[in-house]
């Protein structure tokens, strides 16, 4: 019997290099969507009809000078039509040359013409191309930018901020923040709509289009080198799930959550959450105190809105401040947070503040921001 021919194998060298080519071609695929999925904060522009009338007033300028240094050598111009070149001859020529259409019909033949076309009307001609060209440039060039603004801003983000849910909660969250002392430029947004994005964008923010239910959502965030998570979607079940998927891809972030119903808090902390913000429950006894006592539901407001009147914060004990009585500091200590643990001011524990203590203070507001 005549041996069989054996089918040839096809994993030798060539269709490795063929699977890795075909594997980056993947991978930078799915980087450019990750990139077009991230808006970076939005920029002055200028207007497209100012842009196209600049442009236009650019090309002008060319074509004038161009024709004005053509009229001035006119005498190393020979026309085939009458063999001189006058003004509108000068204008013609300069079209079709700049256009590079070319007739032939009117040509330099002095020697000084034709090093005036290598010199100066050639370097026009490319200047005139590139600005009638300037806005399909600027299109094919506004992806890279894109791309490069991206790459640059994952590069250097390390402990932020990540604000899932641009909406209410999550914009005064944001301007707490940053009468914190936190800049714009440490906090990312993620919202599923293209409506918050495109706001929070224009607010100076980066933002991230897409689920945060979703880790590629999250990773776009670089959710794996921030420091704190703020959750305040619209929706209790989301939250939760929000919650779940970013504890898993960082350990060590600090988690606070919003949610409408005191139900679904400890399930919130059993997510990963590290502090649990009831929503329902905090309006309705804000509500309650500014009945019962309007003047005590505006100091409240006033604690929780930073830069006016007072500041409710957290902040270490300082040297100077160690082994002294909680009445003796410069500001007005209501509790002392010793070991993760919160101790009432009347505590017997607190008689002398400690090295590693944190204290609530209430101080006078000064505003840190417009």
């Amino acid at each position: 019997m005549k041996d069989e021919k054996q089918p040839t194998s096809r994993s030798g060298p060539i269709s490795i290099l063929r699977t890795l080519w075909l594997r980056s071609r993947a991978d930078a695929k799915e980087d450019a969507e990750a990139d077009r999925s991230i808006t970076m904060p939005a920029q002055a522009s200028v207007p497209p009809l100012q842009q196209v009338l600049r442009r236009l007033a650019m090309a002008m300028l060319v074509l004038a000078v161009t024709t004005l240094l053509v009229w001035l050598d006119r005498a190393g111009y020979s026309d085939n039509a009458d063999g001189k070149v006058d003004f509108l001859d000068a204008a013609y020529y300069t079209t079709v040359t700049l256009s590079t259409t070319g007739y032939g019909d009117i040509a330099p033949v002095s020697d000084g013409a034709r090093l005036t076309n290598i010199f100066i009307i050639t370097p026009l001609r490319v200047v005139f191309l590139i600005i009638l060209v300037g806005t399909t440039l600027e299109v094919l060039t506004e992806r890279t930018r894109q791309q490069v603004r991206v790459h640059r801003w994952r590069s250097r983000m390390r402990d932020h901020v990540i604000v899932v849910g641009y909406g209410t909660k999550g914009r005064h969250a944001i301007e707490t923040l940053r009468g914190r002392g936190i800049t714009l430029d440490k906090i990312v947004v993620v919202d599923p709509q293209r409506k918050a994005v495109d706001a929070a964008s224009a607010d100076g923010l980066v933002a991230v289009l897409g689920d945060a239910t979703r880790s590629k959502t999250l990773l776009k965030a670089e959710l794996g080198t921030a420091a704190r998570v703020i959750i305040a979607p619209q929706r209790d079940d989301t939250a939760t799930l929000v919650t779940l998927t970013a504890r898993q891809l960082n350990k060590r972030a600090t988690i606070v959550v919003a949610v409408r119903e005191d139900e679904n808090v400890p399930l919130l902390k059993q997510s990963g959450a590290d502090t649990v913000v009831t929503s329902s429950s905090s309006a309705g006894r804000l509500l309650g105190v500014s009945m019962a006592s309007p003047h005590v539901a505006g100091i409240l407001e006033d604690l929780m809105t930073r830069g006016s009147g007072l500041n409710l914060a957290e902040r270490p004990v300082s040297k100077d401040e160690v082994g002294r009585s909680p009445r003796e500091c410069s500001d007005l200590v209501v509790s002392v947070v010793r070991r993760k643990k919160m101790l009432d001011y009347a505590d017997p524990e607190c008689a002398t503040l400690q090295f590693g203590d944190r204290l609530i203070t209430v101080s006078r507001a000064e505003p840190t921001y417009a």
